[in-house]
C-alpha cells in the first residue's frame, strides 16, 4: 500500500492520473476512483484528484468548455442553446465559443480576431493555429531577418489600433471605477448607487463594442455598408465620452 500511495499520489500531482496505469509494464489495468481514495489519505491530494477528473470530463464533452475569463473562473458553461453573447452566470464574463479568442468580439468575427499580422515583418497569421495566412510566405520563423516596418508605418492601421487599445484602456478604467463604488456602497450611511453601478457597467460593455468596431471596420474598410457602420460607432463613442 505505501507504494501504491506514493506512485498514485506522484501521478496526481504530476496531472496525470486520468491516464495512469498499473505501474507493472505488462498490466495496463488503471486504478479506479474508489481505489484510489481508499489509498490515499491526504484530504489535499483527493481533492487535487477529483479535479483532475472533473478537468477530463469537460475535456471530452464537446459540448461543456471552461469559462475563459482571463482573470479566472471556474465556471463550466454548456455551449448548446446559448446564443451569441451568452454571460457566465458566475463572473458575468462573455466567451466566445467559435474561435479561440478569449471574449466575445461583436462586431469583429471570428477571421478577424483570427488574422494577425506581424509588425516586424508585416507576416499574415492565424492566431488559432499559428500558420502562415498565406502559404506562399517564405519567412514565417524568420521575423528578425528581414525587418518591414510596413505595417507599422501604414497611417490607416495605426489609427485604428490606437482607437482599439484606447477602447480597451477606457475599459479597465471603468472596471475599476465599478470596483471602487463597490467598495463604497457597502458602507453604513452610504445611500445607494446602484445607478453608478449600473453606468460603470455599460460604460465597459461601450468601450468592449468600440474597441472591437475598430477590428471590423479595419478589415471592412472597402464595403458599401461601412459609412453607416462607422456614422453609427461614432454616435456610440460620442455618447460613451458624455457617460
Amino acid at each position: 500500500q505505501p507504494c501504491w500511495s506514493e506512485y498514485l499520489a506522484t501521478r496526481i500531482e504530476q496531472n496525470m492520473v486520468v491516464s495512469c496505469t498499473c505501474p507493472i509494464s505488462e498490466c495496463c489495468a488503471q486504478p479506479t476512483a474508489a481505489f484510489i481514495c481508499s489509498i490515499i489519505s491526504s484530504e489535499e491530494i483527493i481533492a487535487k484528484y477529483e479535479k483532475a477528473l472533473l478537468r477530463g470530463y469537460v475535456e471530452c464533452c464537446s459540448n461543456l468548455t471552461w469559462c475563459t475569463n482571463p482573470q479566472g473562473c471556474d465556471q463550466i458553461l454548456l455551449k448548446d442553446g446559448l446564443g451569441y453573447g451568452a454571460a457566465c452566470s458566475k463572473c458575468s464574463w462573455i466567451s466566445c465559443f467559435s474561435c479561440n479568442f478569449p471574449e466575445a468580439h461583436y462586431p469583429a468575427s471570428c477571421s478577424h480576431m483570427s488574422h494577425m499580422t506581424c509588425v516586424k515583418c508585416n507576416h499574415d497569421f492565424c492566431w488559432r493555429c499559428l500558420k502562415p495566412w498565406r502559404p506562399t510566405h517564405k519567412d514565417y520563423y524568420n521575423c528578425s531577418a528581414m525587418v518591414s516596418k510596413a505595417a507599422w508605418q501604414e497611417k490607416r492601421f495605426q489609427d485604428y489600433n490606437e482607437r482599439c487599445i484606447f477602447h480597451h484602456r477606457a475599459r479597465e478604467f471603468a472596471t475599476s471605477l465599478r470596483n471602487r463604488v463597490s467598495s463604497i456602497s457597502v458602507m453604513p450611511k452610504i445611500r445607494t448607487l446602484t445607478f453608478v453601478l449600473d453606468a460603470c457597467k455599460m460604460l465597459e460593455q461601450a468601450r468592449k463594442v468600440l474597441a472591437y468596431s475598430c477590428v471590423y471596420s479595419y478589415y471592412n474598410q472597402d464595403t458599401e455598408s461601412m459609412d453607416i457602420v462607422e456614422q453609427q460607432t461614432e454616435n456610440l463613442e460620442l455618447h460613451t465620452n458624455a457617460l
